[in-house]
């Protein structure tokens, strides 16, 4: 398995554990008027955050147990690359219609802002998910 595959794999699984220990963290919290009246900007922040050094501790810790030796970038991992980019983007993209409309609808801060790490969870897991994919099957 390559580093850029590891890389892959990596942020396939903070991106899909990060969100839902924030969505536990939420519900565990949720005061009696209901989750969009609980304070979800410092957990929110704190799982951008966690997410972000997650992602640097394990790909150092991956790269610690790879080869010594760093294997250059072939054509065929830029193609990967940029599927998975390609794709993440068109993800987003589409997901970014619901808080849109949720702020013409003047929806409440809490829906908007949780739609929106939604849609960027959603992103990066698809094309985490497109670059594996691609990575076994061949591309």
């Amino acid at each position: 398995m390559s580093n850029l595959e590891k890389r892959a794999w990596i942020y396939a699984v903070v991106a899909l554990v990060v969100p839902v220990a924030y969505a536990v963290a939420l519900l565990v919290r949720a005061p009696a008027g209901g989750i969009a009246a609980s304070h979800y900007a410092g957990p929110m922040v704190a799982a951008v955050v966690g997410a972000i050094v997650l992602n640097i501790v394990a790909g150092i810790v991956a790269a610690m147990w790879g080869p010594r030796k760093a294997e250059p970038r072939d054509e065929r991992d830029r193609a990967i690359d940029r599927l998975g980019e390609y794709v993440a983007f068109y993800v987003f993209s589409i997901a970014a219609i619901v808080p849109l409309v949720l702020a013409m609808r003047e929806a409440p801060y809490f829906w908007i802002a949780n739609s929106l790490y939604l849609g960027f969870s959603l992103a990066a897991l698809v094309s985490s998910v497109v670059k594996i994919v691609a990575y076994r099957r061949g591309f």
